[in-house]
């Protein structure tokens, strides 16, 4: 049987060291390389952080409230001018402008360029959602109006929240990210069915077949179903006839 000494150490807590009682304000998020100091931040030193954020998105959805028919689009940051996908980008952005939409990227090089230059040219609105990063980003010049983020992720939402279309241009990480991340959203019932174009066989034909293969065939983590919540094609036409007919929506 427990002595009552041993009976009371069970059921009172040790009090806590200086250390530990520190310990249990800090805060433990990711940050970015020039915010990384020696020791994590504190709940304190992170509250301005939190209406930083709140105002980012409140910022963000004024600045969107005051356009309609808007199609995003993703896609490199490194395609030059010369590059095949740079020009079906300029193409579609221009046609879009000329049949009354709103085109919105991410502001920057690229095929963002390429969109914003087509729909600025045709004389269409040409939205950019910029954010700084350490290579490769910076405001196009294309760009009529324009809106900076500091958080990536405030910017990821305002670029999903209210196309009624989404575009992809053959990309890297980025673009593979926001690809997945909206037919989650369409596949889960969290977005209204929404149309989502990739444009470039070449690119994402490779792709398609292992989700259809591996996943859907070997693995069974998606069904036959969900490969037919987007459409591959190949020109900047084919990405405009179904674009076209989408329909205006409110914010998700």
């Amino acid at each position: 049987m427990p002595s009552k000494k041993s009976v009371r150490s069970m059921s009172t807590p040790l009090p806590l060291t200086p250390d530990e009682e520190g310990a249990k304000h800090i805060c433990r998020l990711p940050l970015a390389a020039d915010e990384i100091k020696s020791q994590p931040a504190r709940l304190h030193e992170i509250t301005w952080r939190i209406f930083r954020i709140m105002a980012e998105f409140v910022e963000g959805f004024q600045f969107l409230s005051e356009s309609s028919r808007e199609v995003t689009f993703f896609g490199s940051a490194r395609f030059t001018p010369g590059n095949k996908w740079y020009k079906e980008a300029e193409k579609l952005g221009r046609l879009l402008a000329e049949c009354g939409f709103t085109v919105i990227t991410g502001g920057g090089p690229g095929i963002m360029e390429a969109v914003n230059k087509g729909a600025n040219k045709a004389g269409g609105p040409s939205l950019g959602l910029n954010i700084q990063l350490p290579t490769e980003q910076r405001i196009n010049k294309y760009v009529t109006r324009g809106r900076a983020f500091h958080y990536f992720f405030t910017r990821k939402v305002m670029l999903a929240a209210s196309a009624q279309a989404y575009v992809y241009f053959p990309g890297g990480f980025g673009t593979l990210d926001e690809f997945f991340e909206i037919v989650t959203l369409i596949e889960t019932g969290k977005m209204q069915k929404t149309p989502v174009v990739c444009v470039g066989r070449a690119y994402w034909d490779g792709l398609m077949t292992w989700m259809e293969s591996e996943l859907a065939g070997v693995h069974k983590t998606i069904t036959k179903k969900d490969l037919r919540l987007f459409t591959v094609v190949d020109t900047a036409e084919e990405a405009f006839e179904i674009v076209k007919t989408s329909q205006d929506r409110s914010f998700f």
